[in-house]
């Protein structure tokens, strides 16, 4: 298993999610609480530009606008986010965050989790197919059951930014069941 050529795998589908936006849809609502299409494609953005950051072992700063090419704006990130993975010794690192170190191999995950549950976000705000990559929803659910406790959730004016799970039938589709373990309702 590589977990770069799986990390670049999420960011082209999220790429390609965003890519398939129309312009009249920036101010649909999403299925991430306030956030319109637009908040939450620069989100999007923004938080693959703070991975490279991190992940190049820097500190935290803004990505800046979004500009009105969102696709650009999202590939220029994700290819910034590449080639920090791809530096040498970055998989043998720790990874500073906002509650402490974590080995490379979680940091991978965590941002392919959010890849992916953002992915579909956009997807389903726009109309676009929800059934993405199972093999990603698939280490993406895997990643959330190991991590996100009970602790992690809550409502938006609490200052959590994941939503209780939501419960959905065992048989659902699978980007279904990733959408309710990330505290959206997939119906």
């Amino acid at each position: 298993m590589d977990p770069i050529a799986d990390l670049v795998r999420a960011l082209d589908q999220t790429g390609r999610v965003i890519a398939a936006v129309l312009p009249g849809q920036a101010t649909l609502p999403t299925p991430c609480r306030s956030w319109d299409v637009r908040a939450l494609v620069a989100h999007i953005v923004d938080e693959v530009h703070q991975f490279a950051v991190v992940t190049a072992g820097g500190k935290r700063h803004p990505a800046g606008d979004l500009g009105p090419d969102w696709s650009a704006a999202y590939q220029a990130a994700a290819d910034e986010l590449v080639a920090a993975w791809r530096a040498p010794g970055a998989l043998d690192r720790k990874i500073r965050l906002p509650f402490g170190e974590v080995p490379a191999s979680w940091t991978i995950d965590q941002q392919l989790a959010e890849l992916v549950i953002h992915a579909w976000d956009v997807a389903k705000a726009t109309g676009q197919p929800t059934d993405l990559d199972p093999a990603l929803g698939e280490r993406a659910l895997r990643w959330g059951h190991a991590n996100l406790k009970p602790e992690f959730r809550g409502d938006e004016a609490d200052g959590q930014h994941i939503g209780p799970e939501v419960s959905v039938p065992e048989d659902a589709p699978l980007y279904d069941r990733v959408a309710a373990f990330g505290g959206r309702d997939p119906r």
